[in-house]
């Protein structure tokens, strides 16, 4: 019976180990990411982020690719978001605004503001190099 429970405990707890989904993501490693396994520009000096993915707190990244382009703004957590959203909504360009919705997307405490409406397997590409 102790033999049992041990083996349990070990298993939960290796278990609870496995877990790599991270609570909230960051700017720095899902940079690294995407300039490797999608080989697309990535910017993530402050001087070339606009004022939204700039000033947020777990940082930003601008992403250029063809065709389109990719603004990332990383909260502390998903509180972090609305505010976020509420950014990108202000000081889009009025060309976006239109279409702001079709643009606009978030994942945890990540929010990302593309220039065109991305395909899905270009969010899923984008979104598999999330990192905490």
């Amino acid at each position: 019976m102790r033999r049992s429970l041990w083996a349990l405990l070990l298993v939960a707890a290796l278990a609870a180990g496995c877990n790599t989904e991270p609570s909230a993501y960051n700017a720095e490693p899902t940079g690294k990411c995407i300039r490797e396994k999608l080989h697309y520009r990535v910017a993530s000096d402050p001087a070339s982020l606009g004022v939204v993915e700039g000033h947020a707190a777990r940082g930003g990244l601008v992403v250029h690719h063809p065709g389109n382009a990719i603004r990332i703004a990383f909260g502390e957590n998903a509180d972090d978001v609305p505010g976020i959203e509420n950014g990108y909504r202000r000081f889009a360009p009025k060309k976006l605004r239109p279409h702001i919705t079709d643009v606009l997307r978030t994942n945890k405490n990540v929010v990302f503001l593309w220039t065109v409406t991305p395909p899905s397997e270009e969010i899923d590409a984008v979104y598999g190099c999330l990192k905490g």
